[in-house]
This record gives structure tokens, sequence and C-alpha cells, in this order.
């Protein structure tokens, strides 16, 4: 009897669980990176959210300084901010007119799975003394 090339039955049953295995592998590190991705994309939204925030409140003086994020500019989440305003160096005998400087201290919240996430944003803002 002449013995024919090709594979076995056990040989096939084997090579399939192999690569099964590494299907289930590659799939859950697939999982993994997708909710990395998402994580990441609402970070850097509400890092730019919060970067605008800044500038409107570096630019106005009377800008509210608490409030909520709008859900079209959030993707569906909820998000705010809280900035708190304090002087940073004033001149010895402060007289309206002269120049002080403002640390603007901005407080980013939003929510990403039922538990609320933050980062602060610092600056300094130049203004003039009406008193």
């Amino acid at each position: 009897m002449r013995r024919t090339r090709g594979f076995t039955l056990l040989e096939m049953i084997v090579a399939t669980l192999i690569m099964a295995i590494a299907v289930v592998g590659l799939l859950a590190n697939l999982s993994g990176a997708a909710r990395n991705a998402a994580r990441l994309r609402d970070y850097d939204r509400v890092v730019q959210l919060g970067r605008l925030r800044m500038n409107d409140i570096l630019a106005d003086p009377n800008v509210p300084m608490s409030g909520t994020f709008d859900t079209s500019l959030t993707g569906g989440m909820a998000a705010g901010w809280e900035a708190q305003v304090t002087p940073f160096e004033e001149p010895p005998a402060p007289a309206p007119g002269a120049l002080t400087l403002d640390h603007i201290r901005l407080q980013i919240w939003w929510m990403a799975s039922d538990r609320r996430r933050t980062f602060t944003i610092e600056g300094l803002r130049r203004r003039v003394i009406t008193r």
C-alpha cells in the first residue's frame, strides 16, 4: 500500500486549536486597544475645551468662573470647569492704572465610566488695577 501525502485529521485539529488560541489573544488585545483609544479621544476633547475656556478667561475678566460644557461639544459626556482667579503679584502701593498679575487655576472635569476625572491648567493674566 502506498502512503498518500497530506495532513491527518489529528494534525488538522491541533492546527485549528493553535489558530483559535492566537485569534482569541489578538481579539483580547484589540478590545483593550479600542478602550484606550476611546479614553484618549475623550481626554483630548476635554483638553481642547479646557484650552478654549482658559483663552476666554485670559481675554475677558467677566467670564463665568464655573459651568458645564455643551454635550454637543463633548460627544455626549458630562463635562465642566471651575476657575479660581487670585492675585499673583501686585505693586507695593497699588494705584489705579497700575499693572498687576492674576494667577488663574482652571480645573476641567468630565465623567468617564461613572468616575469623575479632572485635570488642571494654570496661567497668568495681566490686568490694570481699576479700584
